[in-house]
């Protein structure tokens, strides 16, 4: 009997080590080596060293100076530990009267203007760290005036950070809303 077992338990330890610790720590080597922000999380550091978020995970800019993610349904807002949509179809009452109110509130910050859909709309998981381009014009006005600064230099900042699809095609046009509000930190500080 121990004649069968003993190949078994050979290749069980074999493959064990070979695909359980060896791979992963190859595969680990690699990405350090060539993809080192990306394979310890994109994270994004103050001037200080202090993380501050990271490019790949959606945070909850409330302040009107700020461009503002998508709604999330993730935990009580993007809680990364409950990733999640809402799981409500389109035709449920409670996601149609949430997105009734989100535009209600909206087209008091902008009325007569169009409201995108990202604007109102979760992500799948309710972390998407992005917006459309329109999405983050519909708001550079509400930023422009919080901060004190014409609606053109906001604008400008905005398509500094749009990214193309990748390879031209793959993809819709993105704006990443922590690089912008970063980026107008740093372009026009508010004071408080």
């Amino acid at each position: 009997m121990l004649s069968h077992l003993r190949p078994a338990i050979v290749s069980s330890v074999l493959f064990m080590g070979l695909l359980g610790l060896a791979y992963p720590l190859a595969v680990t080597g690699v990405a350090q080596a060539a993809f080192p922000a990306q394979a310890n999380g994109s994270l994004v550091k103050d001037a200080k060293g202090t993380v501050i978020g990271s490019s790949l995970i959606a945070q909850g800019f409330a302040k009107p100076e700020y461009l503002h993610p998508r709604p999330s349904a993730a935990g009580n807002g993007y809680d990364a530990s409950a990733s999640s949509g809402s799981n409500m179809g389109p035709l449920n009452d409670k996601l149609i009267e949430r997105e009734k109110t989100d535009a209600a509130a909206l087209r008091v910050e902008n009325p007569g203007v169009a409201i995108p859909a990202d604007a109102v709309t979760t992500s799948a998981s309710g972390l998407d760290p992005d917006v459309s381009p329109a999405n983050a014009r519909f708001q550079a006005p509400r930023v422009a005036k919080a901060r004190g600064v014409p609606v053109g230099e906001v604008l400008a900042v905005i398509d500094a950070h749009t990214k193309a699809p990748l390879l031209g095609f793959i993809g819709q046009p993105a704006v990443n809303v922590l690089a912008v509000n970063r980026a107008l930190d740093a372009r026009f500080p508010k004071d408080g």
